[in-house]
């Protein structure tokens, strides 16, 4: 799973930043590196989080079978607030941004 061709929506390309992209992409390749079993959708959610006065992206990644969660701050270069479905139909692995579903 997640070992295809990888394909973004208009909605990811326009609204979220290529770093954050990158980020997502490899939170999935570190689980599977890791021989974890994943789920074929995978569930980040950004926001937009201050610590000690510092705006920073806070990313919360999830998937329901079999149960996994991870909390992820990083200081990027702008802070977006989305909810992002990557969905593995064993030919292709898309991104896209909820209300795109």
């Amino acid at each position: 799973m997640f070992d295809n061709t990888r394909y973004i929506t208009r909605g990811i390309k326009n609204e979220i930043p290529l770093e954050l992209q990158l980020f997502i992409w490899n939170c999935i390749d570190e689980l599977k590196g890791q021989g974890k079993q994943l789920d074929y959708l995978q569930v980040f959610e950004l926001k937009r989080e201050i610590v000690d006065d510092i705006a920073m992206q806070k990313i919360e990644h999830r998937q329901e079978v079999p149960k996994y969660e991870k909390t992820y701050k990083i200081l990027p270069e702008g802070v977006v607030s989305a909810k992002i479905f990557v969905i593995d139909d064993n030919t292709h692995s898309t991104m896209l941004l909820a209300e795109e579903y």
